[in-house]
């Protein structure tokens, strides 16, 4: 089957958290014998920050943030066995919606993925216009980054015919125990991007922290933090490109993750750094989060804090030896249940399933 794959950017993570999660299973989803087409906007200085090369796995489509080089990508969906609009483009988002819904031939299958669903969510409450409420009807499934029952409670709310959420994953091949290196060396590290709805957690579980304990090494990664007040502790290093990734997970003795508010309320929602790190074997503190035990086990694969005075006494009370038996439980249990390949697998049971209905009701 042939994919049109609409989403941010396959080729950059520049800015944009959903980049490990596409290649992953698009490069599973391509293994399966899918033949892939990605189109990303030039948007953001993403083509700036690139980091991979164009995959052997997907064609690449780079076009213009002009409305008529949309209209043009918009067109393509015609050709397409499976399209798929992913939430949180960035660039005419809602004519992309449309255009590729009415582009779209009626017998492919028509998917919008949410890779943020608790922020779509919120908007469509918010916004009775919101075009995704007028293409509903169409669309025959939304997929999910996250969100678990009660994502798939209010999609099913607005009329959704199935929802389903795909999880993110650790894609071995690029996830994995490398050397520490001198550059990410820490007592705590955290990755993240500096947004609206992060930036009160990020004082509270990880600068909180670090004001607490001024004798610890504290190390932050991320865009956007250059003009955020820190301890005298916080060392500070932008942009981290997905090729350290896993020496920045494996160089501290243990590494943050902390939820925006939005997915730590909705639950269900690991972010692709908790298997990124788990993946390097790496020490894992985060924030408590409901659906947390369907991923990794408190206390003995995953550290969790309730406030940030329990991320200083984990920081406080963690040997090398505990933090690397955490490390090594964590990436078993990551590699025995949720790899790309484990969900590869599904999508590709859900899209043979979808075809097969779709075929039944041409019929009927």
């Amino acid at each position: 089957m042939k994919i049109a794959f609409y989403g941010s950017s396959l080729l950059s993570s520049y800015w944009n958290g959903a980049a490990t999660y596409y290649r992953g299973l698009l490069s599973d989803l391509a293994r399966r014998g899918y033949n892939i087409t990605f189109y990303e906007p030039d948007a953001f200085d993403r083509q700036k920050h690139r980091d991979i090369e164009l995959p052997a796995w997907a064609e690449v489509k780079v076009y213009p943030a002009t409305e008529e080089a949309m209209r043009g990508v918009v067109a393509e969906a015609a050709k397409a066995d499976v399209v798929v609009k992913a939430s949180g483009v960035g660039v005419f988002d809602n004519e992309l919606l449309e255009g590729i819904m009415a582009a779209s031939r009626p017998e492919a299958i028509r998917i919008f993925w949410d890779v943020d669903a608790p922020a779509t969510l919120a908007e469509l409450r918010e916004s009775p216009d919101h075009p995704l409420h007028r293409t509903m009807s169409a669309l025959d499934l939304v997929l999910t980054y996250g969100g678990g029952p009660p994502v798939i409670e209010a999609y099913e709310g607005f009329g959704a015919r199935r929802c389903i959420p795909i999880y993110n994953a650790c894609d071995p091949t690029t996830h994995h125990p490398v050397p520490a290196d001198d550059r990410f060396r820490a007592d705590l590290s955290f990755l993240g991007n500096r947004l609206p709805d992060r930036e009160a957690r990020v004082e509270q579980f990880f600068l909180g922290p670090a004001g607490r304990l001024p004798k610890r090494s504290f190390l932050i990664g991320g865009n956007g933090w250059e003009t955020k007040g820190m301890p005298e502790n916080v060392r500070h290093i932008g942009h981290v490109y997905t090729r350290d990734h896993n020496a920045f997970n494996t160089s501290p003795l243990a590494v943050l993750n902390i939820a925006r508010d939005s997915m730590a309320s909705t639950g269900y929602s690991p972010a692709t750094r908790v298997f990124e790190a788990a993946g390097a074997g790496a020490c894992l503190i985060t924030d408590a989060w409901i659906g947390l035990e369907l991923f990794l086990k408190e206390g003995e694969e995953v550290l969790v804090a309730r406030d940030g005075k329990d991320v200083a006494d984990h920081v406080e009370a963690l040997t090398p030896d505990r933090a690397r038996a955490i490390g090594d439980a964590a990436r078993a249990r990551i590699m025995a249940e949720h790899t790309y390949t484990g969900r590869g697998a599904e999508v590709d049971v859900i899209l043979r399933e979808e075809a097969a209905q779709k075929r039944e009701r041409s019929v009927a």
